[in-house]
């Protein structure tokens, strides 16, 4: 009988180990998302800033580069932060908004509608950025069945190991330096950029052959409202200030006409890019795509005069909790901007 007993504890010691090693493993050959591709690090930078937060933005590219929660602190006492990610579509914000709400409910759920114009999974690769370094729970299973194009498999998602077996011998100082902790290269989800590059020549502006948005995006859009409904949250649709990919009028039509039927506020900046002072000339660090910082830094000061007028935010520069916290976070902020800016002009000198 003892006999029999310990050979049952060394078999499950050795399953254990086994588990553990795999698991391990696993976690070194994933990416760490730190100096390529850096955005797909920002999902799990939240988990250690989760909580307190005024509003929370959901979208792609275009609110993690557009909006700066720094600036809508330092001008407005608004605290905020960016779940935003690379082609961040519909459903994804869905299951990201689900998630988020279980370590906090925020006053305003900001969710930029450029996702609308697309009704099934771009790539993998995309896939990957949004869904590698969320947390498991069911938001996670959910965002992972409701993503997978065909070729992907649901173990590998489980699994990373199976997707990334063959980075063994790509594997560089990065991977073991952030094995156990990514560190911070974004603030509160923004993605700093002092780079100025002059928007020139887009693409032709072609006739397309649908413009209506396809019924998943609506679908997800609705269990959206309807999660912020049961939350006690605000939904706010915005369209970021972005000169391509194009928005067109009929896109523009159908949210406005969702919006109106369901009483949600919808900010479209494009159309007022000169209220908030936007200058494509210097204000984009891509030619027109997105804003770089001096134009996150004016669509963020509008955008906060916005939330403060409209949707009866607070003021928290005098909260002896939160102000030493973001006094700090802005210190930290603005030191960066002052190191880039001074990369780039001894850049330029040379």
């Amino acid at each position: 009988m003892k006999k029999r007993r310990k050979t049952i504890l060394s078999t499950g010691a050795v399953v254990v180990l086994f588990c553990i090693a795999f698991l391990l493993i696993s976690r070194l050959l994933q990416p760490k998302y730190m100096t390529d591709l850096e955005e797909g690090s920002f999902i799990s930078q939240y988990y250690r800033e989760a909580g307190g937060h005024d509003v929370i933005f959901l979208g792609d590219c275009e609110v993690y580069a557009n909006f700066s929660p720094m600036e809508l602190y330092r001008n407005y006492g608004i605290t905020a932060y960016i779940r935003g990610t690379p082609q961040q579509l519909v459903w994804m914000s869905y299951y990201v908004a689900e998630e988020t709400f279980r370590y906090e409910t925020p006053r305003v759920l900001v969710f930029n509608v450029n996702a609308m114009r697309y009704s099934e999974p771009v790539s993998e690769a995309y896939n990957r950025l949004t869904i590698d370094r969320m947390r498991w729970s069911g938001s996670k299973l959910g965002i992972v069945l409701a993503s997978m194009t065909e070729e992907e498999q649901f173990l590998s998602y489980v699994f990373p190991i199976l997707r990334y077996h063959s980075r063994f011998d790509k594997l560089t100082r990065e991977d073991f330096s952030y094995f156990f902790r990514v560190k911070d290269n974004s603030y509160n989800g923004f993605q700093l950029h002092t780079e100025v590059v002059s928007a020139g020549s887009l693409p032709v502006k072609k006739a397309l052959s649908d413009y209506r948005f396809g019924e998943i995006c609506f679908k997800y859009l609705d269990k959206l409202r309807l999660l912020c409904e049961d939350k006690g949250t605000e939904l706010v649709l915005v369209k970021a200030p972005s000169l391509y990919p194009y928005w067109y009028e009929e896109y523009d039509q159908q949210i406005k006409e969702y919006a109106a039927e369901y009483g949600l506020s919808f900010y479209n900046f494009v159309e007022q890019t000169e209220k908030i002072g936007l200058d494509f000339s210097e204000d984009t660090y891509d030619g027109g795509y997105h804003l770089n910082l001096s134009g996150a830094v004016k669509l963020s000061r509008y955008f906060g005069n916005i939330l403060m007028e409209e949707h009866g935010l607070a003021d928290h520069r005098q909260d002896p909790e939160l102000a030493p916290v973001y006094d700090k976070k802005l210190q930290m902020y603005d030191e960066t901007i002052e190191e880039r800016l001074k990369e780039q002009k001894d850049e330029e000198d040379r």
